[in-house]
């Protein structure tokens, strides 16, 4: 199975440890990397290859819960702005990544797409460092939904 697939089924029985919350779209789930504190990616429920096996309603819908998921995590960050990534060349299934960047990053990083971040070596999702803004960005979803 691949990967967006398996986290979906994961979150589906609720085995996957990173989620935030489901979403209309699909499943807000906190990266499981976070070199940048807030990472997030949408994964979409039912799992498509593309934005464009979507209808139009629920390509509106899956890009209306993205930008929600990034207005959490401005209010729960203290970043300056949001990135969106859908990109699905290594992953090919229709997954949304939503990225915080931030004033304190090193100037020759945050002028850079994410993707220069050493992702390999990154600080890995901890429940006891990171916790608080799962449990911060999913209570700003739901005061908004």
């Amino acid at each position: 199975m691949a990967l967006i697939a398996d986290r979906v089924a994961r979150a589906r029985s609720g085995t996957n440890p990173y989620v935030i919350c489901k979403m209309t779209s699909g499943w807000a789930v906190i990266g499981d990397v976070q070199f940048l504190p807030g990472y997030c990616v949408l994964l979409a429920d039912p799992v498509v290859s593309s934005i464009n096996d979507l209808g139009r309603k629920e390509r509106g819908q899956f890009l209306e819960d993205m930008v929600s998921i990034g207005d959490a995590i401005l209010q729960v960050t203290g970043a300056y702005r949001i990135n969106y990534e859908i990109l699905g060349n290594s992953e090919p299934e229709l997954h949304a990544h939503i990225l915080p960047r931030y004033a304190s990053e090193p100037e020759d990083k945050r002028r850079m797409p994410v993707w220069f971040y050493d992702w390999a070596n990154a600080v890995r999702f901890s429940s006891q460092e990171h916790g608080h803004l799962l449990k911060a960005i999913r209570a700003h979803l739901r005061t908004e939904a």
